[in-house]
């Protein structure tokens, strides 16, 4: 079917900066507790799984947290689908209860000690209801914020999804280096490492009210039910899928770096975390220039473009890196790394919306996004470990990357050009 333009469409009504902000809060809550949970896995450990040997106790933290991306795509299906038969508001309100859900319980459940097994059975259900919320919660966000837009800036406003993500993860670095330096170890294992998810609880209720005065972009009734549409629309979800796969897994090997300056670099633990901020900074800058870039030259060269470009220089940048470890070498990877991811991602979340119909899009992207991230999010860092180990060589992450860049390259190349669509 030929693509309309811009004349055939009616700009919406700009949306306010407080609209925008509600709207991306949840994908930021995702990503500061991500970062907090990993860089306070060894006191979790302790805490919810004390008495045994320190390394299984830390693995079986680990397991607890990844277990929360294994529901991401029933959360996808489940809340993408209320979505798109209900309205992207009623969506957003409800992914935000259960993201306040989960932050709760990883802020304030009791430790191993005072309550005994019940601590880390909790500690489970908690990750699970916060892995299907974030299923759901990229998919009617992105969308609304697509739907919201007007025509020419859509690429804009959704990069703010990547570009509050930068602005979670610099929060979440900022945050270890103060804990780090404020508090000992025995006050971080006792009760400093909830500090930032209780810092995260308060500030899910303005987030809350905000949702709550949001406009609705779904126009009710008179539509098919979303599983014979969203079958018919199969084809976008599975190019979708490999769309997501390249920038899911440079942003967590982005997320690794600070983990991999320590253990594999051996660089000092402040100078390592103070990497996160530089990723978060430079995230949240190219997000942004990408999402506009990509609104003025179209969407192919700013999903295709960075990503060579990253192809390109990530093997030279982790040569350099693992050759010379330093603070310049250090900073000049992430910023690679994470600007050039960021300058692609932002605008790659406009393509498959504006590709789907309005009553099957905020499913379809979800569970394109869900799977995307699940599995190959969810596994980064261990395949990235593993990769070391096996190759002994440390810069094979790069190799990672460079892999799952051909298949987004591959997707883009194959998807059509949706700058300039009408997308009802």
């Amino acid at each position: 079917m030929a693509a309309t333009t811009l004349a055939d469409t009616v700009a919406p009504t700009r949306i306010s900066p407080a609209v925008v902000a509600a709207t991306v809060a949840g994908n930021a809550i995702e990503f500061f507790d991500f970062l907090c949970f990993s860089y306070f896995a060894v006191y979790i450990a302790a805490a919810f799984f004390p008495g045994g040997d320190p390394y299984t106790d830390l693995l079986k933290t680990l397991a607890v947290f990844w277990s929360g991306f294994l529901f991401r795509p029933l959360g996808g299906i489940v809340i993408g689908a209320y979505a798109d038969r209900a309205g992207r508001r009623p969506a957003m309100l409800l992914t935000v209860a259960l993201i306040t859900v989960g932050t709760m319980g990883l802020a304030l459940v009791p430790s191993y000690q005072s309550i005994g097994a019940a601590a880390p059975a909790l500690l489970v259900a908690c990750r699970i209801v916060q892995g299907f919320a974030l299923g759901g919660e990229v998919g009617p966000s992105s969308v609304f914020l697509v739907e919201a837009a007007p025509p020419h800036k859509r690429g804009f406003y959704a990069s703010w999804q990547i570009a509050s993500q930068g602005l979670a993860v610099a929060a979440a670095g900022l945050a270890a280096v103060i804990l780090s330096l404020w508090l000992d170890k025995e006050q971080l294992a006792a009760w400093g490492w909830r500090i930032p998810f209780l810092l995260c609880l308060a500030l899910i209720p303005v987030a809350f009210l905000l949702r709550a005065n949001m406009p609705e972009t779904l126009e009710a009734g008179g539509h098919a039910p979303v599983r014979g549409r969203l079958a018919r629309s199969s084809g976008y979800v599975t190019l979708g899928v490999m769309l997501i796969i390249g920038g899911t897994v440079s942003t967590y090997v982005g997320n690794y770096m600070s983990t991999y300056a320590i253990a594999t670099l051996h660089l000092p633990a402040t100078l390592s975390l103070s990497a996160t901020l530089v990723g978060g900074l430079s995230t949240f800058a190219f997000a942004l220039i990408g999402g506009w870039l990509g609104d003025r030259y179209g969407r192919k060269a700013l999903v295709i473009g960075p990503r060579v470009a990253l192809a390109v220089l990530i093997w030279p940048a982790f040569l350099w890196l693992s050759a010379a470890p330093s603070a310049l070498t250090l900073y000049f990877a992430v910023v690679v790394v994470a600007g050039l991811t960021a300058l692609s991602a932002g605008i790659s979340l406009v393509v498959v919306p504006e590709l789907l119909p309005r009553h099957v899009r905020a499913t379809g992207f979800a569970v394109a996004y869900a799977i995307g991230v699940s599995i190959f999010g969810g596994s980064t860092q261990l395949v990235v470990a593993w990769l070391i180990k096996t190759t002994g060589d440390p810069a094979a992450p790069a190799w990672y990357v460079i892999a799952t860049s051909l298949v987004t390259i591959l997707a883009m190349l194959i998807l059509p050009e949706t700058r300039g669509r009408a997308i009802d």
